[in-house]
């Protein structure tokens, strides 16, 4: 079962910054996962007392990451990915802590080679969606930096 344990096993985010609860299905281009840590006063994301919606896309990057790890041949060296740019944000409620039950947050793969990612993201609660865009993921910030001139 790829549950809280599987996913804390595959990304860097662990103890409560592991914020996703379940895979609830994947394909090689996206992914559907399950997240209740919206709810707890002890969320690490939280600043005075609340969870604003922009932090909705911390989740949907662990969506991303897992996707990664799901993807990988299991003889790959992990790979640790880096969030550089979020665009199209649009955000439909002003926090996430105020809802009960689970959060589903989907994450599509629209293009991308062995090193850049751009996916399309969401976040719902009970169908509807509370926030979407796009970000884009580096997978090896390392060979970036060797590539400047």
């Amino acid at each position: 079962m790829l549950d809280h344990a599987w996913i804390a096993a595959r990304i860097p985010h662990q103890g409560s910054m592991c914020l996703l609860d379940a895979v609830s299905d994947w394909s090689a281009s996206a992914i559907c996962c399950r997240a209740i840590s919206h709810t707890d006063p002890a969320n690490p994301l939280r600043a005075e007392g609340r969870l604003g919606a922009a932090n909705g896309i911390e989740y949907a990057a662990q969506a991303m990451a897992v996707h990664g790890a799901l993807l990988a041949q299991a003889s790959d060296a992990p790979r640790q990915g880096y969030l550089t740019s979020v665009r199209g944000v649009q955000l439909y409620v002003a926090r996430l802590d105020d809802l009960p039950g689970e959060l589903t947050v989907h994450a599509e793969r629209q293009s991308g080679d062995g090193n850049n990612i751009l996916y399309q993201f969401s976040l719902q609660h009970a169908g509807r969606c509370l926030l979407e865009g796009r970000a884009a993921v580096v997978l090896d910030a390392a060979a970036l930096k060797e590539a400047k001139p």
